[in-house]
């Protein structure tokens, strides 16, 4: 046990930058420990545990450890405290058939304007964002239609991408270019209908666990987030911060990318350095005194770091 408790305090020393406070000693997790568990699968999990990574995503990245080792010995590789798993293959991403991916969309979606109404999406797409989400709260199915192919209507001639919050069905009927779901609709909504029908879907996920069940589906984008604190929405788990972000990018590259949660002009170029292809934004523009001024700064520079 000394030897796992002391590999679990190297790997948070290490990976202090994906820590979220309030901090808690490794011993702290011991009574909780999984049994039959190798020692790298224990020392990861008490180290994740300690960093502050939920029960769910400290398997995931003890799991990612174990295999990440088993792999490591065929080259005479020793544990290595520093080696924070990315490898797509330790997480057990497997590549599907070509017919289970979804839609494809940019790789790249810079700025990713989430908006409340068609009126907004049309008054960023006039703009020139890239990427817009209709985020229409309502239990009025004819308003939400309507809102939804103004929003279609809005973006038609312009290079803006409109992803629908939650409402696939009546984006489908409007045509619009996708939708955007969050974990808690992937039980409900039939998936392989949705991939049928050419819609291109973003999936939310907030940590290993998530992110692994949203992979799965092969998504046209995934976000990320929450990245920073946020009152827009009453989130489950803590915010992830940029040392976590910047893992997450790592191990997800090949899918587009799309930071979310808190995210402002002052904070965008950290966002950005961590290698995610976008950003999405709300209270930085429908918030700003002047959102046209706003929008302009914000592409501006998610421009100067791809450039």
């Amino acid at each position: 046990m000394n030897d796992i408790l002391s590999q679990a305090k190297a790997i948070t020393e290490l990976h202090a930058q994906l820590q979220i406070p309030p901090a808690l000693p490794c011993e702290s997790f011991l009574s909780e420990l999984p049994d039959n568990q190798t020692s790298v699968y224990q020392s990861a999990w008490l180290a994740a545990r300690s960093l502050g990574f939920i029960p769910k995503d400290a398997a995931c990245i003890a799991q990612a450890w174990d295999a990440q080792s088993l792999r490591s010995q065929s080259f005479s590789q020793s544990f290595d405290a520093a080696l924070w798993p990315v490898n797509a293959i330790d997480f057990g991403l497997a590549s599907p058939a070509e017919k289970e991916i979804f839609a494809t969309c940019p790789h790249h979606l810079g700025l990713y304007a989430v908006v409340p109404d068609a009126q907004w999406v049309d008054r960023v797409a006039q703009l020139g964002v890239p990427t817009v989400q209709l985020r229409f709260k309502s239990d009025d199915p004819q308003a939400i239609a309507q809102q939804i192919a103004l929003s279609v209507k809005a973006v038609a001639g312009t290079p803006s991408l409109l992803f629908i919050n939650d409402h696939w069905q009546q984006a489908i009927d409007a045509g619009a270019y996708g939708v955007h779901l969050g974990q808690e609709d992937l039980q409900e909504t039939p998936m392989h209908t949705l991939r049928a029908s050419g819609l291109r879907l973003g999936l939310s996920s907030h940590g290993y666990s998530e992110m692994l069940a949203a992979l799965a589906w092969r998504p046209s984008y995934l976000a990320l987030g929450a990245v920073f604190p946020t009152t827009l929405k009453k989130m489950q788990t803590a915010p992830q911060g940029l040392g976590r972000l910047a893992k997450y990018v790592q191990l997800a590259h090949k899918t587009p990318l799309v930071a979310i949660g808190g995210i402002d002009l002052q904070s965008l170029p950290e966002v950005m350095q961590t290698g995610v292809g976008s950003a999405a934004v709300v209270r930085a523009i429908t918030g700003a005194d002047d959102p046209n001024l706003a929008v302009k700064e914000l592409m501006r520079c998610i421009a100067l770091a791809s450039a």
